[in-house]
């Protein structure tokens, strides 16, 4: 099973790059300030710290399930702006109407329906209003994730099944395309962000792996000592590790937006 339960673990692996493509996606969505935020999975509040950062909002509402999230997320925003809440994406704890803007980063391929958490955006939102998330390219686009599964892939073939790539087919233009017009939204739009994700070097890169935040995280702690060495060395092997010992990779995450 994903695990999401440890914030500090999480930030190094995850949380470091999506605020970054929080940023851009903020630019994409181009909405005005002094509007009201809903954040559907906060998890550790990157994208709400990034929305108050940048998008200068009335308000900002994260929920997320995961109460250790939660505690993190509180404990590390400071703005009398933000609130957080433990709750369920399927299950909304908020008002009909209550915002502006209902957004989401990495979370929708992870919960069981992503239908009924878009309805729920969408019950959220005010007319006019408008719902946003972004999820990684597993596939392709997201080059840390990727290099781990090919070596795991390689060394271990049931753990093919575990791959993001294979297990979120969504996670692609076309099926979030759909999934938001299938949701009754309107002006729909699917665009890519493209980050650098830079590593001081193999520890910077390898380190987070051993938190158990996560799919690719949970199988690397899953395995003896001696299975996750020969991982290691595996992707160390096929890393482009420059000369001073840096990696210098992309992430790409898919975009998708629509209009109430």
């Amino acid at each position: 099973m994903d695990t999401w339960a440890a914030g500090e673990r999480y930030e190094p692996y995850v949380g470091r790059w999506s605020r970054l493509v929080a940023r851009n996606f903020l630019d994409w969505l181009a909405l005005p300030a002094g509007i009201d935020w809903l954040d559907v999975g906060c998890g550790t509040g990157a994208l709400s710290r990034t929305i108050v950062e940048h998008a200068s909002p009335r308000s900002v509402h994260g929920i997320d399930r995961s109460a250790e999230f939660i505690e993190y997320a509180r404990a590390h925003t400071d703005d009398a702006r933000v609130r957080f809440d433990v709750g369920d994406a399927g299950t909304l704890p908020v008002d009909n109407d209550c915002a502006d803007a209902a957004v989401s980063g990495l979370v929708l391929n992870f919960v069981a329906q992503p239908e009924a958490m878009l309805s729920e955006m969408r019950r959220a939102v005010r007319a006019g209003g408008t719902l946003a998330v972004y999820v990684w390219d597993y596939a392709e686009g997201m080059q840390l994730m990727r290099h781990f599964w090919d070596a795991a892939s390689a060394l271990d073939p049931a753990a093919h099944e575990l791959d993001e790539g294979v297990r979120f087919p969504m996670c692609r233009p076309e099926p979030l395309r759909r999934l938001f017009i299938d949701a009754g939204l309107e002006r729909v739009d699917v665009a890519p962000i493209d980050i650098a994700t830079v590593f001081r070097d193999f520890d910077d890169y390898w380190s987070p792996f051993l938190g158990g935040q996560g799919p690719a995280p949970g199988y690397a702690m899953s395995l003896d000592d001696a299975r996750r060495s020969a991982l290691r060395e595996r992707i160390r092997s096929g890393l482009p590790i420059a000369p001073d010992g840096s990696i210098h990779l992309m992430a790409r995450a898919w975009c998708a937006q629509g209009r109430k």
